[in-house]
């Protein structure tokens, strides 16, 4: 079940749930593509987000009389109907690596605490869960990824930080971000990755993107500050 509402005067939303199912949001991203695939003229984008997809449209190629809500109705109609694409088809696997020195994981200490582990199984648990992202967003390259070891789930922090540093990582209930710039946050910072998940001089600029599935690598300090030399700036 879905409903497909208006978002602005170029967008149309189709909202299939309200809370976080990794199955559903996975039907999602394949329905994505499957529209990107067929790509009808007056479609621009088909954006997954968690529980919902944007469609945005081109107001001057619609035709005439009909509206944007039926015919993006039509259009998720047609390809749920079919044959969706497997995750598998289209996405990626993402190496990233990470360093979880207690310098760049200002709060890997309390969180092994509340959870009851030793940090080192943090970061192992961390680094083998089956982590997919489900989507990308709230600034541009900033990706939310799934399926986060439930042994190390804790909520968000109850006083965010103003800012933390561009490339951390950090947690919060069942979900990992990575921060492509230094923003303010209220996820629980577990470490820091050198690569850039968002340079506006790569094509395409993103690092990840819907599907995508993300493999943490563990690598020390003297790595991470390699690697960080070797990005220009």
């Amino acid at each position: 079940m879905y409903s497909v509402v208006p978002l602005g005067d170029s967008a149309v939303l189709v909202d299939f749930c309200a809370t976080l199912d990794l199955e559903v949001n996975a039907r999602i991203q394949r329905l994505a593509k499957a529209i990107q695939l067929r790509r009808p003229a007056w479609l621009r984008d088909a954006v997954p987000a968690l529980g919902s997809l944007a469609l945005h449209f081109d107001r001057e190629k619609l035709r005439r009389g009909r509206s944007p809500l039926a015919l993006a109705g039509e259009l998720v109609e047609k390809c749920l109907a079919g044959e969706l694409p497997e995750l598998e088809e289209f996405a990626r696997t993402v190496e990233l690596p990470v360093c979880y020195e207690a310098e760049f994981a200002l709060d890997l200490a309390e969180v092994a605490r509340r959870c009851g582990l030793g940090t080192d199984e943090v970061i192992r648990r961390h680094a083998g869960s089956p982590n997919r992202v489900l989507m990308v967003g709230f600034v541009p390259g900033h990706p939310y990824i799934g399926g986060l070891d439930p042994a190390l789930s804790v909520p968000r922090r109850a006083t965010p930080r103003q800012r933390v540093p561009v490339g951390s990582i950090a947690t919060a209930n069942a979900q990992t971000v990575i921060y492509p710039f230094d923003s303010p946050s209220g996820w629980s910072v577990i470490g820091r990755t050198p690569e850039r998940v968002f340079d506006v001089r790569r094509s395409p600029p993103v690092l990840m993107s819907p599907g995508d599935r993300v493999r943490f690598v563990p690598i020390t300090r003297e790595e991470f500050q390699r690697r960080t030399a070797a990005i220009r700036p």
